[in-house]
């Protein structure tokens, strides 16, 4: 684990059980606004069956000593059950999706947005005879690098999930 002197910026993915009722996503964000911290990603979804459980996944970044802030902040708010820095905390799964829409009215570009859509194994869920819609699901400098390639075809429209995080193996949290 690395001090929590080192002054290095790195990015951390932190996964946080809640109880699934009304503010506690307001109380989570206002942690961060109310100290300048930001939210590169956020999801939050119900967990449990019954649906009194939640789980809220934030990529953020910052020195080692103001994420360790933020992990304390966090568990020490009401209706959290745990805090996990997945960055640290060994291997896990990070996996994010976008809807890309591209405008290529013409047929190279049209072919070229359908090659590199097939090289990124991204599904065509939408096409008309001036655009595509995309969809695909991977990490985010995945999903980075597509949507940068297809700036120059044509994109016009982007809307990502934000990532959703596991610890790999049997590791929970």
């Amino acid at each position: 684990m690395p001090s929590p002197l080192d002054t290095r910026l790195r990015s951390a993915t932190i996964s946080v059980l809640v109880d699934n009722e009304a503010g506690v996503l307001a109380r989570v964000i206002g942690l961060f606004s109310g100290r300048g911290y930001n939210i590169d990603s956020l999801t939050v979804a119900p967990v449990e069956d019954g649906r009194n459980r939640s789980r809220i996944n934030i990529v953020t970044g910052g020195t080692e000593m103001v994420i360790e802030q933020i992990k304390a902040q966090l568990d020490r708010l009401v209706p959290v059950h745990r805090v996990a820095d997945l960055t640290l905390e060994g291997p896990h799964l990070a996996r994010e999706m976008a809807l890309i829409k591209v405008i290529v009215p013409d047929g190279e570009r049209r072919a070229e947005a359908l090659r590199l859509a097939d090289a990124f194994r991204a599904r065509v869920v939408d096409a008309t005879t001036e655009s595509f819609v995309f969809e695909m699901t991977g990490s985010t400098d995945k999903l980075d690098a597509f949507i940068e390639l297809m700036r120059p075809l044509g994109l016009a429209e982007i809307s990502r999930t934000g990532v959703a995080a596991l610890a790999r193996g049997t590791r929970v949290i």
